[in-house]
């Protein structure tokens, strides 16, 4: 049909994406009162669109930059979108609905982010409404006639075919349709032929209920305008933060409502409870039997009576707990955020039997592990490696952990003697053994090597020891603000991000250690100061973290670079850590990533740089019952306890990892100081700590080394 030669409102309503580019002025001014005629808490974007023909009533309203809301397009209660969102012709979206940026929502599409509560004891429409609420990612394209019903999270880049009816959450990259709807596919699969960098495998792809609501945001791929409805999004819009708090819808019914909640939760939504609760399906994974080789070391010697009973106590201990604490995850409160349903009371049953009999064996075998990395006149990581700084640092804080003593090869003043010698008196750096010392950038630091470490294991070394280091880090106490500014901006947060936060970590640390000295710490320069400002103003609100993903690695270099730098900084000084919640979103996503986590994959960093910044943020959201996503945390937790239990070799310890990574799958100190931190701090996410007799007080301690930046703690 012909178009007129000028578009009308009911043209533009009806084609928002021509409005900004063919509008006349008149017409601008005009969509510029519709907007603002909008009701509610209301905050719309630049170059947005909100059809005359929409009825659009909501309590809060958030539009994105680059956004429309189309022809009798229906939205009530809380939206909050990124830029590029689009709600075609006749979309309805109620309730509490969260949108990533670039999603594009296919006419007649309801998104319905609320329910009725179902309860026998009077009438449905009596009842009061619920909201879990809906949230959905970044660069999602839901087809037309596709319904969303309350409580579910789509993951980024997905793809949900016309007429789906989507009743659990789908994970990434999903190619997803039919009613219930389910994953066909991932997208980053040429058909027929897995691609190399596909994060998921055929069965967690269609593990689909393993995939929980409010997953963290993959950054990685950022959604541009389209010339038409529908379309999948590409570009790369820079993210603004958006408030999610939690609402509670209450009124009276509501006919969607009614049509949502109507359907037989039992045939028409597996993995819920007719309560609307959560019956996950994914389980621990398995785990050798008593007895049972380690994965990474198949020649390893039959494991002693003790060790025997640990990993038949913890393989007891997961299979009841699938029934009880797995399957009984919280439910989620209103906003989407989730509240724990009431758990079992605790009891020193089989998992309190299991970490006790395995700290007990851990620390019958200490000396005999120790001995083992003692080559005679210093120590190695494991038999056959050459002797190294932080060999010696993490046999020091191996037995201060396990034994609450010093290595018994030197005494006290030995080990300090040697430590203390290593540091050069001028700039307060640390060498390798053998290496010259490494040699500054202008502004008097250093970017890379074992000396960055070295601030780290040789200061915490020296601390458990009692004196410290000795001289302060001069480069780091003589920077100036402007200098840290200019090495922050180079570091390599896109393609690097694990290198730039292991610098942070180092930079910050060599700062606490300099506020111990009387010489001024930074001479007055604000450094640290000016850090934490940088760190504060520089954190991406979508996920709480510095750096970018990769399509090679996903988050891997993100998160790791997050514990990095948030250990040496926010942990060590004491201070909140910027959107908590977003971080936990983020750190649950990495953590289903196969490439990393599948089975037989996990080594010490990747699990240690999930659990830390877990436990750092329920510091701040809260533990337990009314903790931010605390059953899936805690799911988490027990699982990998349950793998990496068993894995101890007596009087040898824990391998780093498998693969070539770090040290490897032999056993040594490295991997052996780091798993026992991790193991603490998964014990305590699940509040269990205690059953170990031992909490990390070095480079791994829980506690803040100091209370902010100031004051000495």
């Amino acid at each position: 049909m012909d178009h007129p030669s000028q578009p009308s409102v009911r043209h533009f309503d009806h084609c928002p994406w021509l409005f900004a580019a063919e509008a006349t002025e008149e017409q601008h001014a005009a969509q510029r009162e519709v907007q603002r005629a909008v009701g509610g808490d209301t905050g719309i974007g630049e170059r947005c669109y909100v059809a005359e023909s929409a009825a659009v009533f909501p309590d809060r309203l958030r539009l994105g930059d680059d956004s429309y809301i189309a022809a009798h397009a229906y939205v009530t209660g809380e939206l909050d979108t990124g830029s590029h969102c689009t709600l075609n012709p006749f979309t309805t979206v109620r309730g509490n609905v969260v949108l990533g940026h670039g999603v594009r929502i296919g006419a007649h599409t309801s998104l319905l982010g609320f329910n009725h509560s179902m309860a026998p004891d009077r009438p449905v429409f009596r009842q009061p409404l619920t909201s879990r609420g809906i949230r959905v990612g970044d660069d999602v394209w839901i087809g037309s006639h596709v319904i969303v019903v309350d409580g579910v999270t789509i993951g980024d880049h997905c793809v949900i075919g016309a007429g789906a009816v989507v009743t659990k959450d789908l994970p990434a990259w999903s190619v997803a349709a039919g009613n219930p709807a389910r994953v066909l596919r991932d997208r980053r699969e040429v058909r027929g032929v897995g691609a190399a960098t596909a994060a998921t495998n055929p069965a967690s792809t269609s593990a689909v209920s393993g995939i929980r609501p409010e997953e963290g945001r993959t950054p990685a791929t950022r959604p541009a305008p389209h010339p038409g409805p529908g379309a999948a999004a590409t570009g790369n819009p820079q993210p603004a933060p958006h408030d999610r708090r939690a609402v509670q819808v209450e009124g009276a019914a509501d006919d969607e409502a009614v049509a949502a909640a109507a359907t037989d939760p039992a045939a028409a939504a597996p993995g819920r409870r007719p309560d609307a609760s959560r019956t996950p399906t994914t389980h621990p994974a398995p785990h050798p039997g008593p007895g049972a080789a380690a994965a990474d070391d198949p020649e390893r010697a039959p494991r002693d009576g003790r060790a025997v009973q640990v990993a038949a106590a913890v393989g007891a201990e997961v299979d009841a707990g699938a029934g009880a604490e797995v399957a009984d995850l919280p439910g989620i409160r209103p906003g989407g955020s989730r509240a724990s349903a009431t758990r079992p009371a605790s009891d020193p049953g089989p998992r309190a039997a299991a970490l006790a009999a395995f700290a007990d064996a851990a620390r019958d075998q200490a000396a005999r592990l120790l001995d083992r990395c003692w080559d005679g006149a210093r120590y190695v990581d494991r038999p056959g490696a050459g002797p190294t700084v932080r060999a010696h640092c993490d046999a020091v804080e191996f037995a201060d952990l396990l034994l609450g003593a010093v290595p018994e090869h030197l005494s006290a003043e030995e080990h300090i003697g040697r430590l203390s010698g290593l540091q050069d008196p001028k700039s307060g750096l640390v060498p390798e053994f053998g290496e010259p010392l490494p040699v500054t950038d202008a502004d008097g630091f250093i970017g890379e090597g074992a000396a960055l470490y070295h601030v780290l294991c040789v200061g915490y070394a020296l601390d458990l020891l009692g004196p410290g280091l000795p001289h302060p880090v001069r480069g780091v106490r003589d920077m100036t603000a402007r200098q840290l500014v200019v090495r922050l901006e180079a570091l390599p947060w896109r393609t690097g991000a694990w290198g730039a936060g292991a610098w942070v970590d180092s930079l910050a640390t060599a700062a606490h250690w300099n506020l111990r000295h009387n010489d001024g710490s930074d001479n007055g320069h604000g450094t640290p100061e000016s850090l934490f400002g940088w760190l504060l103003t520089r954190a991406d609100p979508w996920t709480g973290m510095w750096g970018s993903p990769s399509a090679e690695e996903g988050r891997l270099q993100v998160v790791n670079g997050y514990y990095r730098l948030t250990r040496g900084s926010f942990a060590q000084f004491g201070l909140p850590v910027p959107y908590p919640e977003r971080v936990v979103d983020a750190v649950l996503d990495h953590a289903r990533d196969a490439r990393h986590f599948g089975p037989g994959r996990e080594n010490a960093c990747n699990v240690l740089d999930v659990a830390h910044p877990l436990w750092l943020c329920t510091q701040q959201l809260g533990r337990g019952a009314g903790g931010y996503r605390s059953g899936e945390i805690r799911d988490w937790a027990e699982r990998q306890l349950a793998t990496v239990l068993p894995r101890w070799q007596d009087g040898r310890g824990f391998g780093f990892g498998p693969g070539t990574a770090g040290p490897g799958p032999e056993p040594g100190l490295q991997g052996t100081e780091m798993w026992l931190a991790i193991i603490w701090y998964l014990a305590d996410l699940l509040g269990r700590s205690d059953e170990l007799g031992y909490r990390p007080r070095g480079i791994h301690r829980p506690e803040p080394a100091r209370q902010g930046i100031a004051g000495l703690s």
